[in-house]
C-alpha cells in the first residue's frame, strides 16, 4: 500500500499534507459530524511491513495516542481518536494554526524576546508538571516536538516514546536509549531509569537554545556530545548573549544538573522560579525595606486574622510593585492570572477608556484573571503614588498548606462580594 491514504480514514476526510517526521506523515483533516478541522498522522507504511521493528513501530506509534490521550491540557495537543482503516493506522488530533515549532527560535538570526522565551518556558514547565503528575514522562522534549499557534501559544506533541512512571506499571514500552541525543539527559544516555526530572533536563535544554540560537552541548559527534552531557558544563549563556539576566542563568544550570536529584524535581518549582524572575523582567521598582511592607500589608483588611507567619509567607511568595500616577498596571485585553492587592494609594478602572470605579487600600482586583487566566475586560491606571501586592497563582501554591486555604477564603469571600455587586448593579439598569 502507498504512504498516500485514501480520500478518508474512517469517518474524517484526509485534505492536503502538512509535514513529515520519523513516526508518520501529518495529514489536514476534517471532522464532518462535529465539523472541525483536525490533524491526522498517518503511520509510515514501509514502517509497519519490516520484518524485525514493524510492530515496535506500530506499538510506538500508538503509543502517542495513549499517552497524550490521557492528558488534558491548554499547552499539551489533544488527542481525539485513533484507529486502524485497512491496514493504514491513523491518529486522530487537535489542529493547530501556525504549523510552525520552537526549532525556528532556536536560531541566532531568529530568537524571540527574552520575556517571551521565560513565557514559553513557564507554559511548558506548567505542562510537563500536568503530564508527570499524571505518570506520563515526555522522554523526547525537543524544539521540534512543540508547536506554536499563531498567537504564539505553545502545545506540546508528539509522545510517541512516552511511559507511564509509576512504581507498580507493568505496561509494555519503548526499552534502551530512546529520544534525540542532543536533548537526552544523563540518565537517558546512560540507559538508566528515566523519571520526569529527565524531561526538565531537556526543557533546559531547550531554554538555554531559545535564550541564545547555540545548543549548550556543541559537539561534533556522538561520542564527544555523550561525554559533554555526562561531565561538562555549558558555556555561560551571558558570555553570548550579554543581556540575559543572572536570575535565568541560575535556572537553566539547575535544570542541567548532571545529578538528578540535585535538579529541578517538578514542573511547578521550575514555573515558580520563572514568574518570580519573569516579575524582575518588568522593570525595578522603588526599593522599599521588607519590614514596611509587613507592616503596610498587615494593616489591611485582607490580612485580617492572618498569623504574622503567614502574612510573611505571602510577601515573599508574592511581588512588591510600586506605580507613579498616570502608570497603567493592567491593560484591557492583556492576558494574566495574576491578582493585585492594594497597600497604598489609588487606582482607577477603566473600561473603554472612561473611569468607571475606584478602587483604594486595601481593595483588590483581577480575580477572574487569577481564578481563569482570562483577558482582562477593563484597564486599572495609578490615580496617584501607588504600591501594591502582586499574587501569581502559581507562585501561592508553594506556600504552606494552612496559609493557601486561608488566602483562599478571602479571596473567595472577595470574589463574591464583587460578583454581588456587579449583579446589583446590573439589575439596577434593566
Amino acid at each position: 500500500m502507498t504512504e498516500e491514504p485514501s480520500q478518508n480514514l474512517g469517518k474524517y476526510e484526509v485534505r492536503n499534507e502538512i509535514s513529515r517526521g520519523s513516526m508518520g506523515i501529518v495529514y489536514l483533516g476534517h471532522d464532518p459530524y462535529i465539523d472541525r478541522a483536525v490533524a491526522i498522522k498517518v503511520a509510515h507504511a514501509e514502517s509497519l511491513k519490516d520484518n524485525e521493528m514493524g510492530e515496535r513501530y506500530r506499538k510506538m506509534f500508538f503509543n502517542e495516542a495513549h499517552m497524550a490521550g490521557k492528558l488534558t491540557h491548554p499547552n499539551i495537543i489533544s488527542i481525539f481518536d485513533a484507529g486502524v482503516d485497512k491496514d493504514v493506522c491513523y491518529i486522530i488530533m487537535e489542529f493547530i494554526r501556525g504549523g510552525d515549532t520552537l526549532k525556528t527560535y532556536t536560531r541566532p538570526d531568529n530568537l524571540l524576546s527574552i520575556e517571551k522565551v521565560v513565557e514559553i518556558i513557564f507554559k511548558c514547565a506548567k505542562a510537563l508538571d500536568y503530564a508527570h503528575r499524571e505518570g506520563v514522562v515526555h522522554r523526547d522534549i525537543k524544539p521540534s516536538n512543540i508547536l506554536v499557534t499563531e498567537d504564539k501559544d505553545v502545545k506540546i506533541g508528539d509522545f510517541s516514546i512516552a511511559h507511564i512512571n509509576k512504581p507498580d506499571n507493568t505496561q509494555t514500552r519503548p526499552e534502551g536509549m530512546m529520544g534525540s541525543p542532543k536533548y537526552m539527559s544523563p540518565e537517558q544516555l546512560t540507559e538508566e531509569y528515566v523519571t520526569n526530572r529527565s524531561d526538565l533536563f531537556s526543557l533546559g535544554v531547550l531554554m538555554y537554545e531559545l535564550l541564545t540560537g547555540k545548543h549548550p552541548f556543541p559537539a561534533e559527534n556522538f561520542s564527544r556530545l555523550v561525554n559533554m552531557i555526562l561531565h561538562e558544563t555549558p558555556v555561560p549563556m551571558h558570555d553570548i548573549r550579554p543581556d540575559i539576566p543572572e536570575v535565568l542563568e541560575k535556572i537553566v544550570l539547575r535544570a542541567l544538573k548532571k545529578n538528578p536529584e540535585e535538579r529541578y524535581q517538578m514542573g511547578l518549582e521550575i514555573a515558580t522560579d520563572l514568574s518570580k524572575a519573569f516579575d524582575m523582567l518588568e522593570g525595578p521598582r522603588e526599593d522599599i525595606t521588607v519590614q514596611e511592607k509587613f507592616n503596610a500589608v498587615k494593616r489591611l483588611d485582607f490580612f485580617k486574622g492572618f498569623p504574622d507567619a503567614e502574612i510573611w509567607e505571602i510577601i515573599r511568595a508574592s511581588t512588591w510593585q510600586e506605580y507613579k500616577a498616570g502608570e497603567n498596571i493592567i491593560v484591557e485585553g492583556d492576558l494574566d492570572d495574576c491578582f493585585y492587592i492594594l497597600a497604598t494609594g489609588k487606582v482607577d478602572v477603566l473600561k473603554n477608556g472612561k473611569v468607571i470605579r475606584r478602587l483604594e487600600s486595601g481593595d483588590c482586583f483581577g480575580e477572574m484573571g487569577y481564578l481563569a487566566k482570562t483577558k482582562r475586560t477593563a484597564s486599572i491606571i495609578a490615580e496617584k503614588k501607588t504600591s501594591l501586592l502582586k499574587v501569581n497563582s502559581t507562585v501561592i501554591s508553594q506556600v504552606s498548606l494552612n496559609c493557601q486555604v486561608r488566602f483562599l477564603k478571602v479571596f473567595l469571600r472577595t470574589l463574591i462580594y464583587r460578583l454581588s455587586a456587579t449583579t446589583e448593579i446590573l439589575s439596577q439598569d434593566v
